[in-house]
């Protein structure tokens, strides 16, 4: 199947999907407990700095709510946390999918899969780990699609849990949650093993975050019972 066609096809099945069940019946608007703001900023033994997305970029991605937080020390970003939310999904005001967006901020992806989320004890829930590479710089990326009693990676299976929730019971709420660690590197030409000692790091980052990062974004969604 043409690759082009397979990377999209998520994202038409979504806006025909959402245009349908628009039509049908009237979406509830669900708010936050708290705004995604209040996840605590320490993570990973850092604080983080809160960062402001520009209003034409927020216009664009059309989320309800968002944080945005990088993480340094000693002036070196070591990686980003950012959740995005959507009281509701319609058409045009939908999550996009960073493996749709990050190739067209000129990311290469070099691996992709999905892993059980580091942050679920016991539960059922999954998270995307993907290596990406943009003129000699790479980053590890988690993320996943969490809201309505759900944790999820597959982004199928995102997009038809959305339809049927939107269908029975008016209800379209989801935040994306997404990790950004920045691959290290002691020199500009890195042998084979200095890149998977990178990796192994960046990997522990994302794990660690990732396990502080998702009960507390769970602490801030709303209840799955509506009204409640």
């Amino acid at each position: 199947m043409n690759t082009t066609f397979t990377r999209f096809l998520p994202v038409a099945v979504l806006g025909f999907g959402v245009l349908l069940i628009s039509g049908m019946r009237e979406q509830y608007v669900v708010p936050p407990i708290l705004p995604m703001v209040s996840i605590p900023a320490t993570m990973n033994g850092l604080v983080g700095k809160n960062m402001v997305i520009a209003e034409e970029e927020r216009r664009v991605a059309g989320m309800s709510d968002y944080m945005l937080r990088e993480y340094s020390r000693d002036s070196t970003p070591l990686f980003s946390v950012y959740v995005g939310y959507y009281d509701r999904q319609v058409q045009g005001k939908t999550i996009h999918s960073p493996k749709n967006c990050l190739p067209g901020a000129g990311w290469e992806v070099m691996t992709a899969e999905q892993i059980p989320n580091p942050g679920l004890t016991g539960g059922v829930g999954t998270t995307n780990r993907v290596l990406l590479a943009n003129k000699g710089v790479r980053a590890l990326v988690y993320y996943w699609y969490q809201g309505r009693g759900r944790i999820e990676a597959n982004e199928y299976t995102v997009k038809w849990n959305l339809l049927r929730d939107a269908a029975t019971q008016g209800r379209t709420e989801e935040a994306l949650v997404r990790i950004v660690v920045p691959l290290a590197s002691s020199s500009r030409s890195p042998s084979a093993a200095d890149q998977q000692a990178a990796y192994a790091a960046a990997d522990s980052i994302a794990q660690s975050v990732a396990k502080e990062l998702l009960p507390a974004v769970t602490k801030v969604l709303p209840s799955l019972q509506p009204g409640s």
